[in-house]
């Protein structure tokens, strides 16, 4: 037991202040970019007449982004409020996490170049559909409007660029503090008193039910990519099937607690509902063909 409480200790602060500097930092260059590019043409590039174009370029910036899912957040406020089409917006939020450059490199040193392949294939065509999707089904109108830019502790719009990011960085982060501090809390106890023979008990085979587990169980334990792909090539090397871990890979990278907490200041029940049940199947769709594969 107090073993377990160490750890819940341990992992709470370190995801907790871990975030808070991530948060910082692309908040911050989410202003920077702000300020240096222009709203117009933001809008511009993931607006063209071709709306597929659109969602392809929502899904490759989603791509090029090293962010996890809680990082991707502050990025996605500064697409909405720039009024980049909500199609393409949500094609980057599901993209970014799952997609990102770091994703795929250590997949491909763990798991191999052919699942790292088929792996970011399918996951392109899942953030492309999920950005139709979420558009056709008016989910825009769930978003709350929450302004990145505001007054805080470096406000001045005189002062230099750096200065009116850090103010932009601060006056995002302070709302967020209690949405992080919560979902923080929740994953890091259930990663330190969940033990992880549960995981494979009920996850270890190759069928749906075991990938559906997988998917479930993976949202819950928020666990980054750079701990959960070692930690996947050993489950792989004690008889866990491919599409298994990369069921629980998704599902723990794409909807963690804390980002899910986060994204319900941004938009409303609706939406969130929306977008569980989307990384779910998502996450389950990917191990499935990846085990139909492999």
């Amino acid at each position: 037991m107090t073993d377990s409480i160490l750890e819940f200790i341990k992992t709470f602060l370190m995801l907790f202040f871990e975030l808070l500097a991530l948060f910082i930092v692309v908040s911050f260059i989410v202003s920077f970019i702000q300020q240096v590019v222009s709203e117009e043409k933001i809008k511009t590039f993931l607006n063209r007449p071709n709306k597929a174009v659109n969602y392809i370029l929502g899904t490759f910036f989603g791509a090029i982004t090293p962010f996890c899912s809680c990082s991707t957040i502050p990025v996605l406020a500064g697409l909405l409020n720039a009024k980049v089409p909500f199609g393409p917006s949500m094609s980057f939020l599901i993209a970014s996490p799952l997609m990102n450059p770091v994703m795929i490199f250590m997949l491909w040193a763990l798991l191999g170049w052919k699942i790292a392949l088929v792996y970011f294939i399918v996951l392109s065509i899942f953030s492309i559909l999920v950005g139709l999707l979420f558009s056709n089904l008016n989910l825009a109108e769930t978003y709350k409007g929450v302004i990145v830019k505001g007054d805080g502790f470096f406000s001045n719009k005189q002062e230099s660029r750096v200065k009116q990011a850090l103010n932009d960085a601060w006056a995002f982060l302070y709302p967020m503090l209690p949405y992080l501090f919560i979902g923080v809390f929740i994953g890091a106890f259930i990663y330190g008193f969940v033990p992880a023979a549960f995981i494979t008990k009920y996850a270890s085979g190759d069928g749906i039910f075991s990938v559906m587990v997988a998917s479930v169980i993976g949202i819950p334990m928020y666990i980054r990519p750079e701990t959960m792909l070692p930690i996947a090539e050993a489950l792989v090397s004690k008889g866990m099937s491919m599409g298994t871990v990369i069921a629980l890979v998704i599902g723990g990278a794409g909807a963690s607690i804390p980002e899910v907490v986060m994204l319900s200041k941004l938009f409303k029940r609706k939406f969130l509902v929306a977008f569980i049940s989307v990384i779910l199947i998502v996450a389950i769709g990917t191990g499935l063909i990846v085990n139909s594969m492999f």
